[in-house]
């Protein structure tokens, strides 16, 4: 299934290449919307898309997060500085779930109190572990801090299904791809498809509507897809809006879809 995005940087919905994100200056920007926040929600909400994430890139995004999550209660993930202190907050404004990584690691270790503080405060139904990778060798190694940091952890089948058991999805970014629009990361996408036990959406340079299928595929029916810069609504040219969301209602439409 497609996952829609909203990316914001600066308080405005933009698409970046997620590499550069902690770089010195400023990030590759591959396209900045004139559309709020807000508007990407109610297209979103009209067209039956769930469980999308609003990701904060930085400081200065909280308004443009609020309207969002506040046009399509219930409909919305959001991420990006989110902790024990301000998620409940985040879910009384009408986000679905949180979506939290660097705050339950430290020194590039999970920190398993603060994850369970976490689950205490909002339950783990409501919780979205970002673990968004680079790959380094024969691993894909967890991220954190706009993906600059690298921790001891990588995606595995033990990482998997331990964390499993704190939180109801894993976002996956595959940072090294992530705005290039050069295709997606089959290996990961293979990966994650073989070893994960709950829901998980996976990100990263797709670029047509065979990525989205073939994450179906890969993933074994797993696994959904974000696409980002190479969809019409952010500027791309790869994959048309209304092609994603007929996508969806056909696979809606097989037995057991949904």
């Amino acid at each position: 299934m497609f996952r829609p995005c909203i990316d914001l940087h600066e308080g405005k919905v933009k698409q970046i290449v997620g590499g550069t994100l902690g770089e010195a200056g400023r990030p590759r920007t591959n396209f900045v919307s004139d559309r709020s926040a807000a508007w990407f929600a109610e297209l979103y909400r009209r067209d039956g898309l769930a469980g999308g994430h609003v990701v904060m890139l930085g400081p200065g995004n909280e308004d443009e997060a609020c309207a969002a999550i506040a046009a399509y209660p219930g409909g919305l993930q959001v991420g990006g500085g989110i902790n024990a202190l301000n998620a409940r907050d985040w879910l009384e404004g009408g986000a679905s779930h949180v979506i939290v990584t660097s705050w339950v690691f430290r020194d590039g270790h999970l920190d398993w109190e603060r994850l369970k503080d976490l689950v205490k405060v909002i339950g783990k139904y409501h919780l979205v572990l970002d673990l968004s990778c680079r790959r380094r060798g024969k691993y894909y190694v967890i991220v954190t801090d706009r993906w600059q940091k690298f921790t001891e952890l990588t995606i595995s089948q033990d990482t998997l299904q331990k964390l499993a058991g704190c939180c109801a999805e894993f976002l996956v970014h595959a940072v090294d791809v992530e705005g290039l629009c050069r295709g997606i990361d089959r290996e990961l996408v293979e990966k994650l498809g073989q070893w994960t036990t709950i829901p998980t959406t996976y990100a990263g340079g797709a670029n047509s509507l065979s990525d989205l299928e073939e994450v179906t595929r890969l993933g074994q029916g797993k696994i959904d897809l974000t696409i980002g810069s190479a969809l019409d609504i952010f500027g791309g040219s790869g994959v048309k809006y209304e092609d994603v969301v007929k996508f969806n209602r056909r696979q809606m439409e097989k037995p057991g879809g949904g």
